[in-house]
């Protein structure tokens, strides 16, 4: 009973960090139609630019996670109102173009940090029992903290003006043209949305393990299988699917062995494409 209680809390933890990673990444393809790579440069940023408000303007941790979440999001609209509106209407020239973003930050990184791992604080300090399980209270945090962001979205999108105009421009963008939608300004915020919620990803991801200039591939790959698997442009689908590779890749590590991380979202990718391509829910608008 002890196992079963520890993979499902385990499980459930990394699944909402996943579903964090992941929808911000849906939405860019759900309104834009394309594949942001720099989406795993995002991530790699929130966890550095948080470190580097601690260490170079002596923040505390959680104004250093502001300041890190205000200039990932900003990097973010700079890439898309910069490259990427030039080439929108070409997603495969998006796609180089943002690949090339990624590595150039990621070199970047290693040019400054090198390869050694940096440790980040955590924001909820100690630890708790859950049944028979303990684990890090920061953990915790990241798992409510994961579900109340992607509430707000969901409200925000189905609920708000804007969010409905985001709506609009994913299924027509020449009927949202029409009827008025200034469509630079929905990718704008669309593009901050999903660098915010990279960089807080990043942040969480570097306080459980650390931050290195490589470690946003990882999480690209499974915020791509995530999306494959949940459908493209699905934010509902992305949920579900963080989910299913989440409880997939914890039981892999933990009844096989912890050197698999990463090969179950890698599989269930390859069965995807080839037994149902659109994914669970399909192309469809944003929900």
């Amino acid at each position: 009973m002890s196992f079963i209680e520890t993979t499902i809390v385990i499980a459930l933890l990394i699944s909402a960090l996943y579903a964090l990673l992941s929808v911000g990444f849906t939405m860019i393809f759900g309104v834009g139609g394309v594949l942001n790579v720099a989406h795993a440069a995002f991530l790699t940023l929130g966890a550095y630019l948080m470190l580097y408000g601690i260490q170079l303007f002596g923040l505390g941790p959680w104004t250093a996670t502001l300041f890190s979440l205000a200039l990932v999001g900003l990097f973010s609209v700079l890439v898309y109102a910069g490259p990427v509106k030039l080439i929108e209407d070409d997603p495969i020239i998006v796609v180089i173009v943002t690949l090339l973003i990624f590595l150039i930050v990621e070199e970047f990184i290693f040019v400054i940090e090198g390869t050694s791992p940096k440790s980040l604080p955590v924001l909820v300090a100690g630890r708790v029992t859950i049944s028979s399980t303990t684990i890090q209270s920061n953990q915790v945090f990241m798992f409510f903290l994961s579900w109340l962001t992607i509430i707000a979205l969901l409200v925000f999108v189905n609920r708000t003006t804007l969010g409905k105009a985001i709506q609009a421009v994913s299924m027509t963008k020449r009927g949202a043209t029409l009827v008025g939608i200034n469509q630079f300004r929905i990718s704008t915020t669309t593009w901050l949305i999903a660098g915010v919620l990279a960089g807080l990803g990043g942040i969480f991801l570097g306080t459980f393990q650390t931050a290195v200039y490589n470690m946003g591939l990882g999480p690209l790959i499974i915020a791509f299988s995530v999306v494959i698997l949940g459908g493209l442009g699905s934010i509902k689908g992305s949920i579900i699917a963080a989910h299913i590779i989440g409880f997939l890749e914890t039981l892999t590590t933990s009844l096989v062995s912890p050197r698999l991380t990463g090969l179950a979202p890698l599989l269930l990718l390859v069965i995807v494409l080839v037994v149902k391509p659109n994914g669970l829910f399909g192309r469809e608008e944003l929900e």
